[in-house]
């Protein structure tokens, strides 16, 4: 039996498995995608598991091992390198390399919604991971970035080598058409509240657009404010579905069924 994997800890949550799993039943692909939690001291163990089983065409990759995976790998191809992180491994004969769709998959989900960022001032709220993935995907764009922690933010432009201003978080130029919100702030009802109530939304330029990169809950607190003063928004599904569509055309090498994808993903979503 082909497999494939999304490993993690805590990974139960991840709906990863439905996403992938509509999408092999409608290719008619007798692949299976399963979840694997990996301990830290494991992480080593299951790359070599998966090395020693040609059965395995690959697996994706989520919190807390995006950076630690790479050490584990044989190759890192330039879209891991440029981020910064692995989110896909890929077998290529007995090697396993490693890659990044993060930054396409939201550069995809902002073409989709009728966004080209080229040439736009852009703001990412956060210097996490998807901050990092964020600021890749806006390229062409006139970065920036706020944080609470601005060492953070300074040490992840740097370690990009992109030219991004740094921003407080309480001190943010509004003069911005394009704000992604790319912390973890918006999981929680009351943070995301309390951090739309800091961010100058209603400052906003009338045609500027709003992302979240939260896809749980699809409709975040910074998403609503935006709204409700007319702004355009962009929910976090779009950027999860099409990396997930880039990791499984490179496993598989055919055209993922996006369409099929999101209807998974969305109905999950709206189940609770």
């Amino acid at each position: 039996m082909t497999r494939l994997w999304v490993i993690g800890r805590p990974i139960a949550h991840s709906l990863s498995p439905i996403m992938h799993g509509a999408a092999l039943a409608a290719l008619g692909s007798a692949a299976q995608y399963g979840r694997r939690e990996v301990a830290p001291d494991g992480l080593a163990a299951f790359v070599d598991e998966v090395r020693g089983d040609a059965s395995t065409l690959g697996f994706n990759v989520t919190l807390p091992y995006k950076v630690a995976i790479a050490g584990f790998l044989d190759r890192l191809e330039a879209s891991a390198v440029q981020v910064g992180a692995v989110n896909t491994v890929v077998r290529e004969g007995g090697a396993l390399v490693g890659l990044n769709t993060d930054a396409e998959g939201l550069a995809r989900s902002l073409r989709e919604a009728g966004i080209e960022p080229r040439g736009r001032r852009a703001l990412v709220i956060g210097a996490g991971g998807a901050a990092r993935a964020a600021l890749v995907a806006l390229e062409g764009a006139e970065r920036r970035i706020a944080a609470r922690d601005l060492e953070k933010a300074r040490a992840l432009v740097g370690i990009l080598g992109i030219d991004a201003a740094v921003q407080p978080l309480d001190a943010i130029d509004p003069d911005v058409e394009l704000l992604v919100q790319a912390s973890s702030a918006t999981l929680d009802p009351q943070q995301g509240a309390a951090l739309a109530a800091r961010l100058p939304l209603a400052r906003l330029p009338r045609e500027a657009a709003v992302v979240d990169l939260v896809y749980r809950p699809r409709r975040t607190a910074v998403l609503a404010a935006a709204e409700a003063l007319g702004l355009s928004t962009v929910d976090g599904t779009g950027m999860l579905v099409h990396q997930g569509a880039l990791a499984l055309e490179r496993w598989l090498g055919v055209p993922a069924p996006v369409a099929v994808m999101r209807a998974a993903l969305t109905a999950a979503l709206d189940a609770g």
